[in-house]
């Protein structure tokens, strides 16, 4: 084995999943909270990709030039409007369901998903979209003739999605917001009785998801430089697959998940084969259900009496 070939995949493969941990996020925080999927989470990933494209041309009409100020811009630009989106979405969609059969919110999701990528297919057209590079440059290992590198690029994005994390996690264990998060995902009519606005915490919930989606969606599209109406799809059935597999409901489950659905992936497609990668990734899920059914970090259903 090539220990270049395997350090480049490593790389690949930490890039990639710190993008599946941060839209995962969006996933496991929902379903701790309300107990539910929301399977428009992709499309708000897919919606920040376009936001990035939009975001760039005003920036670059108004004469910024300056790569760090405009991915800053754009970030903030892209984060505000996929928060909203978020918000939105748990308002029309999930809200007025919540006391509905399961099934209902979960088709409900899968409408309002059906709804952004044609909405935005329409609006925007169907074909691949592009983005400048606005950061270049690599940091390589070895020699002229052996070696594997790391653009600046991949860098910001390992990097934000531990500092994203790290933040979250702080939020979530120290603050009132936190606490009140906990309150209403260990026993909702309790957190209502002790005044907790429970509605109110459910709706920021959707709203952080959403932002950490966005700072998803614009890092892997400066870093790969296209995108289409459908990379919500593919990408949130991913997030989706890493949030099982650390444990759905686990912020820390749903980073891990990411970084091993990552890696296996990567590793998979670079020794084995691409064109079989899914089906190794999704493999790997099926096996570490049969032995773990909550996931790796999760912690089993206790039914309430």
């Amino acid at each position: 084995m090539d220990f270049y070939v395997l350090g480049q995949q490593i790389v690949n493969g930490l890039v990639l999943g710190s993008t599946y941990g941060l839209i995962a996020v969006g996933y496991t925080m929902v379903y701790g909270i309300i107990g539910m999927i929301n399977f428009a989470h992709g499309e708000v990933y897919m919606v920040s990709a376009y936001l990035t494209a939009i975001g760039l041309a005003v920036l670059a009409y108004f004469g910024i030039s300056n790569p760090w100020l405009l991915i800053g811009l754009t970030m903030v630009f892209a984060i505000v409007f996929t928060s909203l989106l978020g918000v939105t979405i748990e308002r029309l969609a999930y809200r007025p369901l919540r006391r509905a059969n399961r099934l209902a919110p979960l088709i409900s999701a899968i409408g309002v998903s059906l709804i952004l990528q044609n909405y935005v297919q329409l609006s925007q057209g169907a074909k691949n979209q592009g983005v400048p590079t606005l950061v270049e440059g690599v940091f390589r290992m070895g020699s002229e003739d052996h070696f594997f590198q790391i653009t600046y690029m991949q860098m910001v994005i390992i990097i934000v999605a531990i500092l994203a994390m790290a933040i979250l996690n702080f939020v979530v264990q120290h603050t009132a917001l936190g606490r009140a998060c906990r309150a209403t995902q260990q026993d909702r009519q309790m957190a209502q009785i002790l005044g907790i606005d429970t509605d109110k915490v459910i709706a920021l919930v959707f709203g952080i998801g959403a932002a950490l989606a966005a700072v998803a969606g614009v890092l892997i599209t400066l870093n790969y430089g296209s995108f289409d109406f459908f990379v919500g799809f593919v990408t949130g059935v991913k997030a989706f697959t890493a949030a099982v597999l650390g444990g759905i409901g686990s912020l820390p489950g749903a980073m891990l998940g990411g970084i091993l659905l990552g890696l296996a992936e990567s590793l998979f497609a670079g020794f084995v084969s691409s064109d079989y990668k899914d089906v190794f990734a999704f493999a790997l899920l099926v096996g570490i259900l049969i032995f773990r059914p909550s996931g790796l970090l999760g912690k089993p259903t206790v039914e309430k009496v």
